[in-house]
C-alpha cells in the first residue's frame, strides 16, 4: 500500500468510529472505503469487523468510568454479546449464503424506525415488557454482527432505548460495549480463518480507535432529539442503499 493509501483508511476509519458510536453505522462508512480499495464483499466484511473492534476500544476506554457504575449489567450484556458473536462469525465462516443479508434491509429499517418512535413506543405498556428479553435480544443482534455487522449498531441502539429506561447518551455507550465486545469474538475468528487484509485492517482500525475516543464527549453534548432522527434518517438510507445492492 502507499503511503496515500493508508492515509486514506485512516481517515475512513476515525469516521467510521466517530460516526458509528453517533449514530450505530460505521460500516456504512468502512465497508465500502473496503470495497473501495479493491477487497472483495467476503475480505471487506472481515477485514471489517476486525478494523472496527478498535472503535469499541476505543469509545469503552473513553467512558470506562460510566459503565463500571452497573458491574452486574455488563456481566450479563458481554455474555450476550459474546456468545452471539461467536455463533455470527461461525455462520459466516462455516455456512457463508445470501439469505439471511437478504433481510437485512428490513431488520435495519425497522430498527431505525424504532428509533425515530422510541419516545412514543416506549409508553406502551407491551413495549416496556420488553425489558424481560433485552439480553436475549442482545445476543441475536450479536449474531448478526458477528455474521454481516452493517446496521447492527442501529439495532442495538433500538432495542436498549425500547427495552430500558437508559437516555440516549448512555444507550450509546451500551451499544459500544456490546458490539466492541461482539466484533472482538468474531475478528478472532476471521484473524485465524478468514482472508483478512491486515495493513488495510490496521490503517482504518487506528482512525476507528480515535473515532471511538472521541464518541461520547461528542454524543453528550448533541440534542437527543435531533440525534434520534439523524440516526433514523441514516438508517433507513443504508436499509435502503443494501436493498438496491442484495435485490
Amino acid at each position: 500500500m502507499t503511503a496515500l493509501t493508508v492515509a486514506a483508511l485512516v481517515v475512513a476509519g476515525f469516521g467510521a468510529g466517530l460516526i458509528g458510536y453517533i449514530t450505530g453505522l460505521a460500516s456504512i462508512v468502512s465497508y465500502p472505503a473496503l470495497l473501495a480499495f479493491g477487497l472483495s464483499p467476503v475480505a471487506a466484511n472481515v477485514t471489517n469487523t476486525v478494523a472496527m473492534v478498535a472503535v469499541g476500544g476505543g469509545s469503552i476506554a473513553s467512558s470506562a468510568s460510566e459503565l463500571a457504575k452497573d458491574r452486574s449489567q455488563m456481566r450479563t450484556l458481554a455474555a450476550a454479546a459474546v456468545a452471539g458473536g461467536a455463533v455470527g462469525s461461525a455462520l459466516l465462516l462455516l455456512a457463508p449464503g445470501d439469505t439471511f443479508e437478504r433481510v437485512v434491509p428490513v431488520l435495519i429499517a425497522v430498527a431505525a424506525i424504532a428509533i425515530l418512535l422510541q419516545p412514543h413506543l416506549h409508553e406502551r405498556a407491551a413495549v416496556r415488557r420488553l425489558a424481560r428479553f433485552y439480553p436475549a435480544g442482545v445476543f441475536l443482534v450479536a449474531v448478526y454482527g458477528g455474521y454481516f455487522g452493517a446496521g447492527a449498531g442501529v439495532m442495538i441502539l433500538a432495542l436498549t432505548l425500547l427495552a430500558t429506561s437508559e437516555p440516549l447518551w448512555r444507550a450509546a455507550m451500551l451499544k459500544s460495549y456490546v458490539l466492541g465486545l461482539a466484533n472482538l469474538v468474531a475478528a478472532i475468528g476471521f484473524a485465524v480463518f478468514g482472508p483478512v487484509h491486515w495493513p488495510a485492517a490496521i490503517a482504518m482500525a487506528i482512525g476507528g480507535f480515535a473515532g471511538g475516543w472521541c464518541g461520547p464527549p461528542v454524543v453528550a453534548r448533541i440534542d437527543a432529539a435531533k440525534l434520534r432522527v439523524a440516526v433514523a434518517v441514516c438508517g433507513l438510507g443504508l436499509a435502503a442503499w443494501l436493498a438496491r445492492v442484495w435485490f
